[in-house]
């Protein structure tokens, strides 16, 4: 029994108890109803008649031992939450520096949410592209200057040359392929173009194009959703103007114009006095593009548009320089801080 009673000592010296509830634990095991010191009295009556003083001495000892144990730990973690109640909980805390959400970020999010809106789902594609997807079925000739070294990026993937997306329209043709009319879609995402990097442009940036086919789709319904966007973005005061234009993938084809929200189109720098500023390309998808992605275009027509982010972010926050988005300028990405 004794070297029973000097093992548990030891075992009580030799614990941890750190906590309240660690020392609750310790006094149910020990000094509990049906606890360790309860159940060494209990083995009292076995002792041989000659042996009880001895060992009744022992076991009392031990039981105040582990009392006076108890009671220091119980004191030592009472002065210490003592102590930490000391803490005035009611005083403002320290402010924690918020992140920010990157500026075009920011404007890609605005954009898609205003075209969810209205039934558009957002769709994503390869940023390497075969010849096909990235020119031929977009109805580019083969001796277009965009297949040129001069504009676009090329690389190599086993035999097969491959490029850089120069556009997101690669992703149009994906769904095209891929689905059955009616096509209502976004396709925002990262192009190269191989151009010099200077305030007013760079070898990589950001678009977001849409699509949407389906039967009698006219040149109204284009005009009307790209009004409808400008209003939501730019407020409702803005208008916008179409230009005759050029593009391999759409016929009609016009470049669209914002009226300028800096001046309120008196005329200032931005928009070069003119009170217009451009934002955007569009026109109705080309039948061979139809045709060449498997879609009937004596059933189905469609109109098509695509913008660039940064053109967008440089018009609501009046970023003066392109090369200000990619360079990581704490002093110029904390001003979108409050941004969400």
């Amino acid at each position: 029994m004794k070297e029973k009673i000097d093992t548990l000592w030891e075992e009580i010296q030799s614990g941890n108890v750190s906590n309240l509830q660690e020392l609750e634990a310790f006094r149910i095991k020990y000094l509990g109803s049906k606890g360790v010191v309860k159940e060494l009295f209990g083995e009292l009556k076995n002792v041989p008649n000659d042996q009880k003083k001895e060992v009744g001495q022992l076991l009392n000892t031990f039981r105040m031992q582990t009392e006076g144990f108890y009671e220091a730990c119980k004191e030592r973690l009472s002065a210490a939450s003592a102590e930490h109640s000391k803490l005035d909980y009611s005083r403002p805390g320290n402010a924690e520096p918020v992140g920010s959400r990157h500026p075009l970020s920011l404007v890609r999010s605005e954009i898609i949410d205003i075209f969810s809106r209205i039934g558009y789902t957002v769709s994503e594609g390869p940023e390497i592209e075969d010849d096909w997807h990235n020119f031929s079925a977009l109805n580019f000739p083969p001796e277009h200057p965009a297949r040129d070294m001069q504009d676009t990026f090329f690389v190599e993937k086993g035999e097969q040359e491959m490029a850089l997306r120069t556009h997101t329209s690669s992703v149009q043709v994906r769904v095209m392929e891929n689905s059955t009319p009616p096509i209502r879609t976004i396709s925002p995402g990262r192009v190269y173009r191989n151009e010099a990097i200077s305030a007013r442009a760079h070898c990589f940036f950001h678009q977001v194009e849409g699509l949407y086919i389906d039967k009698n789709v006219s040149f109204a319904d284009l005009k009307q959703t790209l009004l409808y966007f400008a209003k939501e973005l730019f407020g409702e005061s803005a208008v916008i103007r179409m230009r005759p234009s050029y593009f391999p993938f759409t016929e009609p084809s016009a470049e669209v114009d914002v009226s300028c929200t800096i001046c309120n189109s008196k005329g200032c720098n931005v928009c070069k006095y003119t009170g217009w500023l451009e934002i955007l390309g569009c026109g109705m998808v080309d039948p061979n593009v139809l045709e060449a992605s498997g879609i009937d275009s004596t059933v189905y027509s469609g109109f098509a548009f695509g913008m660039g982010i940064e053109r967008i972010s440089q018009l609501k926050y009046k970023v003066n320089d392109l090369r200000l988005y990619s360079e990581n300028d704490v002093r110029f990405l904390r001003q979108f801080t409050s941004e969400f």
